[in-house]
């Protein structure tokens, strides 16, 4: 069958844009944990909703332009060179939040859902954008 033959040609190359997309958001991940002020993930482990609010849009925020990128992509160099222009809109875009927001430490630490709705919600906006600038 001819399928099984083309998914069998295909399947390495798959396997390396998925392992690549994966360290590319662990990277992510732990960039941006150096980034903000207050700990994440313990947070999130206390059911700290804004903290996961806040987590999440900053997550997805680089992933929609990752995951462009890996779709329209000519090399895993390509994906890498872009995602870390991804990377540097998020942090930028958390960067300017905290201006915007200068409580937004406490806020998320007491877990004040407004405040993470709002970061994350900014992340999520940004990610969108950059992710159709990929298009173009």
């Amino acid at each position: 069958m001819p399928e099984l033959q083309w998914l069998a040609s295909a399947f390495p190359n798959f396997l390396r844009y998925l392992i690549a997309g994966f360290a590319l958001v662990i990277l992510f991940l732990w960039i941006y944990s150096l980034v903000t002020p207050w700990k994440e993930i313990t947070l999130i482990r206390a059911g700290n909703p804004a903290a996961a609010l806040a987590f999440a849009g900053a997550l997805l925020g680089f992933c929609l332009p990752l995951a462009n990128t890996i779709r329209q992509s000519h090399s895993l160099v390509d994906v890498t060179l872009w995602a870390g222009v991804a990377l540097v809109v998020q942090i930028a875009v958390h960067l300017a939040t905290r201006l915007l927001l200068p409580d937004l430490r406490r806020q998320i630490e007491y877990g004040e859902t407004a405040a993470g709705t709002a970061a994350g919600g900014l992340a999520l906006g940004f990610g969108l954008i950059n992710a159709a600038c990929l298009t173009a």
